[in-house]
C-alpha cells in the first residue's frame, strides 16, 4: 500500500514520502496559478480548478490567495465562494456543500501529526475527513480540525475554531465553537419580497 492510499483510507503514513512531495508541489504549481489569474479569466481558472481538485461544481468562486496540500482530497459543489486567504490542509477528504459561502483567512485543517514525539518527527501524520454542509456559512477566521462535521443551513461565526460536529440549522460561535441557537422563521426579513 503507497503512502498516499492510506491517505485515502484514513491510516497513518509517512509525510516525508518522495511520492507525497511530488503531490504537494503539484498542487502548488496550480493553486500559485490560479491565484495569479484575473478576475475575467473565468474559464482558465475553471481548468485549473478541475485539474487542482477531486471533483469542482458550476459557479465556484475562489479569491486569491487560495492555497491547499494536494487538492485531489477536495471536493466543492456547485455555487461555492471562498474569500481571500483559504488555506486547505487535505490529507483526508474535505466536502464543500452548495451554495456555501467561506470568509475571508478560514482554514479547514484534515492533517494531524503523530502525537509520539519518535513518530512524529520520523513523518507520522494521519488525517480525518471534514464534511462542510450546503448552504453554510463560515465567517472570518474560522478554523475547522479534522474529523468535524458542519450541517447544512448553520453559519459559524467569525474566529471560532470548530473542533466537535455542529449541527444543521443553527448559529455556532467560540473557542471551541458550541451552538448558540437555533435558525428560525423570525430571521427572515423582507429582503426576498423586493425581489
Amino acid at each position: 500500500m503507497t503512502e498516499w492510499d492510506k491517505i485515502r483510507v484514513g491510516i497513518m503514513y509517512n509525510d516525508f514520502d518522495p511520492d507525497l512531495f511530488k503531490r504537494r508541489v503539484y498542487a502548488k504549481k496550480l493553486f500559485r496559478q490560479y491565484n495569479k489569474t484575473e478576475d475575467d479569466e473565468t474559464d482558465l481558472r475553471e481548468g485549473i480548478m478541475k485539474k487542482l481538485f477531486e471533483k469542482v461544481g458550476k459557479n465556484v468562486w475562489i479569491e486569491p490567495d487560495f492555497k491547499c496540500e494536494y487538492g485531489k482530497n477536495i471536493t466543492i459543489e456547485d455555487d461555492v465562494y471562498i474569500n481571500f486567504g483559504c488555506i486547505i490542509l487535505d490529507c483526508a477528504k474535505i466536502f464543500i456543500g452548495a451554495n456555501t459561502l467561506i470568509g475571508p483567512n478560514v482554514g479547514i485543517y484534515a492533517a494531524n501529526h503523530a502525537t509520539d514525539a519518535e513518530e512524529r518527527i520520523n513523518g507520522g501524520c494521519y488525517g480525518k475527513p471534514v464534511t462542510i454542509g450546503k448552504r453554510v456559512w463560515l465567517g472570518g477566521d474560522v478554523k475547522l480540525v479534522g474529523g468535524v462535521t458542519v450541517g447544512d443551513d448553520t453559519i459559524i461565526g467569525a474566529g471560532s475554531i470548530v473542533t466537535k460536529d455542529i449541527p444543521s440549522g443553527v448559529i455556532a460561535a467560540g473557542n471551541p465553537c458550541r451552538v448558540i441557537r437555533k435558525i428560525t422563521e423570525k430571521d427572515k426579513t423582507d429582503y426576498l419580497k423586493k425581489y
